[in-house]
């Protein structure tokens, strides 16, 4: 695979570190496979990531967003009693995956059934950044008529 040297686009630019990270990170080829995962729209102001993590339990996974990244990890605690498998398919591996929101996309709620986790997104643009109509007011042409 071709790597890419973006840095002089970035050289001359103020404010797109965003991108910059958006891009590297896009561009990058070891990025694991392990959980599998799904986005979904479910409709123009609502996302859901459902991600395969078999195995896992709820205290085993945490969540965060912090700067417009929303991080899934998870860690397998160790079983009490050393079990003897013949075959281990179920991965049960610590893992981290790390997902781009767009602005305005926040986090609302998440749950962990039957070896899927779901993560609702929401798209919450404040009213100050909605476009909003403005009304044309009519000019007062009939109180200057009666004056004339």
């Amino acid at each position: 695979m071709r790597n890419y040297d973006l840095s002089p686009l970035f050289r001359s630019t103020v404010g797109f570190d965003r991108l910059a990270r958006l891009v590297d990170t896009a561009t990058r080829a070891d990025e694991p496979a392990y959980p599998p995962y799904n986005i979904e729209k479910l409709s123009d102001e609502a996302y859901r990531v459902t991600m395969a993590v078999a195995g896992f339990t709820q205290d085993e996974i945490d969540i965060t967003v912090h700067e417009n990244t929303l991080t899934v990890t998870g860690h397998a605690k160790s079983e009490a009693a050393a079990k003897q498998y013949l075959h281990r398919g179920i991965a049960r591996r610590a893992f981290e995956r790390r997902f781009q929101l767009a602005d305005h996309i926040k986090v609302n709620g998440a749950q962990l059934v039957n070896g899927l986790l779901d993560i609702e997104l929401v798209r919450q643009v404040p009213e100050a950044l909605k476009p909003r109509k403005i009304d044309i007011a009519a000019r007062a042409t009939a109180a200057l008529d009666k004056a004339a």
